[in-house]
């Protein structure tokens, strides 16, 4: 059978790409060999943020700032919870995929794709044909050789969301967004936890450190260095990281990265080129080595965000069906850890600004200065702007808060527009909220705001 655009997965950016070529009037099939939904919903953010709140609450319940106030947790019934999100994603799983494959006209074909030419995919034991392709099979998580886990029985993010039973000692090895947000759930839930590795490489390092010291403070143990070998001890795993510091635990949970989904494609019989790490190799338009076939999402080996991998695929859609030639803006592109208190940012950290050539003047606004912090006591974290020297342009928000991911918005806004501080500065900005925060901190490049009145004046 032919169809305009076949679309190989069945994730985010798969039915991106499903309904925007369904909206181009184009006819449509998505080939998925496992469950529909893709990483997202099924394995990744929906069950790891609604088990992140579960475990915010209990740790809430067994201490909180608040005089005045006695709440307490009993042991937590990991069972029930798994159960509970299993049935969230369930839901979501058919209301946001399955039953919007039917309403946008989108053919669901279950079973494993192969390319046999630059037209033409085996699915099973049928071909069929497409004017192009997007691949878009996501991302699964890799563990590396040299750690010797092929002895040792490991979690990955995936299998650990789905135990009924919480581990009473968990070493998390990898201390990046899957691995942190792994360690401090479980830590939460009730597990005693060790995180192995550097935390958030890549990331503002004052506000980096500020999370690791309140890791610390609420009770997990950290190796800031990565693990060289892990091995089986007894009924339980060892392991050993490179300053010499010693974990041990009854179980390890592997998040030290993930690989492309390209394994069984075939893509050589469609001269589809891979990188180094298996990802499929595209050009600034979605477009692959061969000008048939596009790839969006966690395939690429680019950003690993759901609405990245959806305006990847809209746009692969796109250009492959018209022939266009268009790209994404990604200035401001958010990211969000969801800790508590939760690592956010948006454009550029003061080292990548310093390595394209800026000079810049940047300003940390500790949150014992912002009204809604101290009002909820709980002061853990800071806000840091980067800016142009000079013109004083904004390049760059981060921020440590409680919520910092829900400040994202009016800052990628802000990067786009290309506000400068100043502009940041004198626009309004509601009291007792965070994103007051952000008004103080552009004022601190002026004005000394610890002389300021309540409300940033």
């Amino acid at each position: 059978m032919t169809y305009d655009l076949i679309v190989i997965g069945s994730g985010s950016a798969a039915f991106a790409a499903g309904i925007e070529a369904r909206a181009l009037g184009a006819s449509v099939v998505l080939v998925e060999q496992g469950v529909v939904g893709g990483t997202c919903v099924n394995v990744g953010c929906v069950p790891s943020k609604t088990l992140l709140a579960a475990a915010g609450v209990a740790a809430a319940a067994r201490r909180h700032p608040f005089a005045g106030v006695t709440t307490s947790v009993g042991p937590v019934d990991l069972a029930a919870l798994v159960a509970q999100k299993d049935e969230l994603v369930g839901g979501l799983r058919q209301a946001k995929y399955a039953d919007v494959a039917v309403a946008h006209g989108i053919e669901l074909l279950h079973g494993s794709a192969s390319f046999v030419g630059a037209e033409t995919v085996r699915v099973g034991d049928r071909e069929i044909h497409g004017g192009a392709v997007v691949v878009a099979t996501g991302a699964e998580p890799a563990a590396p050789e040299p750690l010797g886990l092929r002895e040792v029985e490991y979690l990955t993010s995936t299998s650990a969301m789905a135990l009924e039973v919480l581990p009473a000692r968990l070493v998390v090895v990898g201390a990046g967004f899957v691995g942190v947000e792994q360690a401090q759930l479980f830590a939460q839930l009730g597990s005693e936890v060790t995180l192995v590795g550097p935390l958030m490489r890549g990331a503002e390092p004052e506000l980096t450190q500020i999370l690791d010291e309140t890791l610390v403070a609420t009770g997990i143990r950290r190796c800031g260095t990565k693990a060289t070998r892990i091995t089986q001890v007894g009924g339980g795993v060892r392991v050993v990281c490179e300053d010499g510091t010693v974990a041990e635990g009854d179980r390890v949970l592997i998040a030290t990265g993930r690989r492309p989904r390209t394994a069984g494609l075939a893509v050589e019989l469609a001269d589809v080129k891979l990188d180094a790490r298996g990802a499929i190799k595209v050009d600034a338009t979605q477009r692959s080595s061969n000008p048939r076939i596009w790839a969006a999402g966690d395939v690429t080996g680019g950003s690993q965000f759901v609405y990245v991998a959806a305006a990847q695929g809209r746009l692969a859609a796109r250009n492959a069906l018209t022939r266009s030639n268009e790209q994404l803006d990604y200035t401001g592109l958010p990211h969000v850890v969801f800790t508590t208190p939760q690592l956010a940012w948006a454009g550029l950290t003061e080292a990548e600004a310093v390595q394209q050539g800026y000079r810049v003047e940047s300003r940390l606004l500790p949150l014992e200065l912002v009204p809604r912090a101290l009002v909820n006591r709980d002061t853990r974290g800071a806000i840091k702007l980067i800016a142009e020297a000079g013109s004083r342009r904004l390049l760059g928000v981060h921020a440590l808060a409680d919520h910092g991911g829900e400040l994202l918005l009016a800052a990628t806004i802000a990067l786009k527009a290309g506000w400068t501080v100043d502009q940041l500065a004198s626009t309004w900005a509601p009291y007792l909220t965070m994103n007051e925060g952000l008004k103080l901190a552009a004022q601190s490049f002026t004005t000394n705001v610890e002389t300021l009145s309540c409300c940033a004046a």
